[in-house]
């Protein structure tokens, strides 16, 4: 059995380990479009998380089994069709994940100096397929959401640069950063603090550094029933309403920036004539369930930028069918489903282009569990696929396609890491594009 799986990032690299368990004689290519292998995980988490960057270990493991292969630089619709897969493969499974910003529909969205986040993530993180600059000219900031997104922005963006040091960001990031003149940043959550969604760890590193004071503004420190409930039935939940009580308690210290969590406060326009001005939002009220509803009271917030954090999208994927509204594929147990609703043959999803940029690792695995179940359901345990692995490369080459290796990331790994050594940095990204490739195509 031979399977190609596009997406390198966990939802790929599990389903392609949990696939390779299962059936000791099979082999995988992972494609991505990006030139490394891990996704989200080096694209899209904070470089001042090492410890949920350790994952990568263990997805390197599952990398170096012989019986997969990464095949990187490689954009799935673009440079291979899915036609094309089924001459080499007797499946493909989609994990490309999420990586677009979710709307906000309110006016002034589009005015300068409104950002999705994804988009900072994308640069703060070195991306290759970003701009290298950013507009970092603002005082005063504001940030929506109440996710782990929203708050790892609003942690870079208030810490300074010389904190970030440290981290594996990229050295354009460091510099831009350094000019930031910011003072304050001010997250909004629609909800109450007994709603929230990121988690206890990513809550307590708001507060780890010396030059950033967290205050939490106690007009919006409400609890009903509903959110009682939830609190009582999710450790994590109280653990962070529990440091968000002791925050509101708290003296205010003085300190160069200030780091400010509203609660109960919905975006519900962005102020400015050919720039951001300002922030308007209306107070909610909770309704007895955890929901909340307007009270008609607004408030003007004085900011400069706005930057959006209320959730990830996929993109449209070539030749499937699409719900743009949930930004997933329509499956059944990962069999892709098409308009008709019936299966289409040989094409599966994981991840969260099968069931939306939500849940943790976890989740992820026991998602490609239940994909991988589908696929041996469908499939015989035997080989079908006609063709030599070779020939996939050959393909490749034909078409005048460079590709990046699993031997080649390593040494682009270890590239890196010399980078930041004489520093004492964990590494130092290698940012364009073509530079990763070069570095990952040396002998």
């Amino acid at each position: 059995m031979r399977v190609a799986i596009v997406g390198a990032g966990p939802a790929g690299i599990y389903t392609a380990d949990i696939l390779t368990r299962a059936v000791p004689t099979a082999t995988v290519d992972i494609f991505d479009r990006l030139p490394t292998p891990y996704g989200l995980i080096r694209y899209g988490v904070a470089p001042d998380h090492p410890r949920i960057k350790e994952i990568i270990t263990a997805l390197h493991h599952v990398l170096d089994d012989p019986r997969i292969r990464f095949i990187g630089n490689v954009d799935y619709g673009v440079d291979v069709k899915p036609e094309e897969l089924d001459q080499f493969y007797d499946a493909t499974v989609i994990a490309t994940g999420a990586d677009k910003d979710r709307e906000l529909a309110i006016p002034g969205i589009d005015l300068p100096g409104s950002f999705g986040a994804a988009d900072f993530v994308s640069w703060y993180d070195g991306h290759p397929d970003v701009p290298r600059d950013w507009p970092l000219t603002a005082t005063r900031v504001a940030v929506i959401g109440a996710g782990n997104v929203a708050v790892d922005v609003a942690r870079v963006l208030a810490k300074t640069a010389d904190e970030l040091l440290e981290t594996e960001i990229p050295d354009n990031v460091h510099q831009r950063l350094m000019t930031s003149p910011v003072t304050d940043v001010h997250l909004f959550s629609r909800r109450g603090p007994g709603q929230v969604k990121f988690t206890p760890q990513e809550l307590r590193e708001l507060d780890e550094s010396p030059n950033v004071e967290v205050i939490v503004h106690p007009e919006g420190m409400e609890f009903d029933e509903g959110s009682l409930a939830r609190i009582r039935a999710k450790r994590s939940v109280k653990m962070c309403v529990d440091i968000l009580q002791n925050w509101a308690a708290r003296t205010p210290t003085a300190r160069t920036r200030n780091l400010h969590l509203h609660f109960l406060e919905a975006p519900v326009e962005i102020l400015g004539q050919g720039r951001v001005t300002g922030l308007r939002t209306e107070t909610q009220e909770l309704t007895g369930d955890g929901s909340v509803r307007g009270t008609g009271v607004y408030t003007d917030w004085d900011v400069q930028a706005v930057y959006r954090a209320i959730g990830y999208l996929s993109r449209p994927i070539a030749d499937l069918p699409f719900d743009a509204a949930t930004g997933t594929v329509p499956h059944d147990a990962g069999r892709v489903l098409g308009l008709d609703g019936d299966r289409i043959p040989g094409r599966y999803v994981s991840g969260w282009i099968k069931r939306g940029p939500v849940g943790l690792i976890g989740h992820t695995k026991k998602d490609a569990s239940e994909t991988v179940a589908s696929l041996l359901a469908d499939l015989p345990g035997k080989q079908t696929a006609s063709t030599h692995p070779a020939d996939m490369l050959a393909h490749l080459a034909r078409r005048g396609i460079t590709h990046t290796t699993w031997a080649g990331w390593q040494q682009l790994d270890r590239h890196e890491i010399e980078l930041g050594r004489p520093h004492g940095r964990t590494r130092v990204k290698v940012v364009p594009r073509q530079d990763m490739i070069d570095i990952s195509s040396v002998r």
